[in-house]
């Protein structure tokens, strides 16, 4: 639990007040979780200082999409998504599919999503997830804004499923890639673009995602916390608690750039130029808000 009387200064240790050389945008920050209810500003303050200006809230299903919105409404550079995660899908009907659409023609919101396939637990049966995920395929393309797209042990199925409507749809990110070579070059052949998380660092799991980081596209990666969740395991300073924050995106891009054998500063410009043509985002001219973004027309 975070102590609320925490300062933005006091919460992380010296050693993990990191500074990205050039502005991030975090694809995927779960703000609206409980975890974050006491000290909202105090993390986004964090997340300004570390220069990550762009803050993508994942909105996994209608009430947290709405609350993605609100908060993107009060806070510059913060925007939404709004969709119904794969274990929620046994809840998709008419009225939820409504509620989405009216979502999606939200300036706040930039993409649909989070949606997609998980067969790795399947809280929801697979034949509700792919009828839910077909339905907001079709969203995606009646609003024109990219997917945001969880898949989990569902590779294969998700490429056919993709592949069989890719020329309408205006984009769409494998978010929080794990998977294998395999897949990773299925996604590839799709022009797919990835988002990458701190499980590169965790090593018991992340090892195979190093050796295949070097074969994401630049223009085609992007980068994201997934916070409050996968928490980076080799931080150089314990953290107060185990809740991941979007201030620590710049240790992910550390790590990202010693596997692609590049600098930081060259891999955070790449990853926010493509987020802002993924999302439609353009630099504000506000200097009150230097560095942070806007969304362009569609």
């Amino acid at each position: 639990m975070v102590d609320p009387t925490e300062t933005s200064d006091d919460f992380l240790p010296e050693a993990l007040r990191f500074r990205s050389p050039a502005p991030l945008v975090d694809i995927g920050a779960n703000l609206t979780h409980e975890s974050f209810a006491r000290d909202l500003d105090a993390v986004i303050a964090r997340a300004r200082a570390a220069n990550v200006t762009g803050l993508i809230l994942t909105g996994t299903d209608r009430e947290h999409a709405e609350q993605a919105v609100a908060l993107a409404r009060c806070h510059a550079g913060l925007y939404a998504t709004a969709g119904v995660h794969p274990h929620d899908a046994s809840r998709w009907d008419a009225s939820l599919q409504q509620a989405m659409r009216e979502l999606h023609r939200q300036p706040e919101v930039v993409a649909v999503g989070e949606c997609g396939l998980d067969f790795n637990r399947n809280f929801s049966t697979p034949a509700e997830q792919e009828r839910a995920f077909e339905a907001q395929l079709g969203l995606a393309v009646e609003c024109g804004k990219p997917l945001f797209i969880h898949e989990r042990d569902a590779g294969k199925r998700m490429r056919d499923t993709l592949h069989a409507g890719r020329d309408d749809l205006p984009g769409a990110v494998i978010h929080c890639f794990t998977a294998d070579r395999e897949t990773l070059y299925g996604y590839r052949d799709l022009d797919l673009h990835i988002g990458l998380t701190g499980w590169i660092c965790d090593e018991r799991r992340g090892h195979h995602l190093r050796e295949l980081v070097g074969e994401v596209p630049r223009d085609r990666l992007m980068v994201e916390t997934d916070c409050p969740y996968l928490l980076p395991r080799n931080l150089p300073a314990k953290l107060k608690g185990r809740r991941h924050e979007p201030s620590l995106l710049p240790w992910i891009v550390r790590e990202i750039a010693h596997w692609q054998g590049v600098s930081e500063v060259e891999l955070a410009q790449a990853t926010s130029q493509t987020a802002r043509a993924f999302f439609r985002l353009a630099e504000t001219e506000d200097p009150n808000v230097a560095g942070t973004f806007q969304q362009e027309e569609h």
